[in-house]
């Protein structure tokens, strides 16, 4: 373990913890975003195989 992974941190400014909390909400919103795109990618794939499965 490395000493900067124990050592106490100092706690944020304001201005530094509104910046911190704007950066993780960025990172959460992206992560949101690729889930929903790939949730509805697999929605029309499975709706494209059962349409196929219809048609035979």
């Amino acid at each position: 373990m490395r000493f900067d992974e124990i050592a106490p941190h100092k706690p944020l400014s304001p201005e530094q913890a509104r910046l911190k909390s704007m950066k993780d909400r960025l990172k959460r919103d992206q992560e949101a975003v690729k889930a929903e795109r790939a949730r509805q990618q697999i929605t029309k794939a499975q709706q494209n195989l059962s349409a196929i499965q219809r048609q035979k």
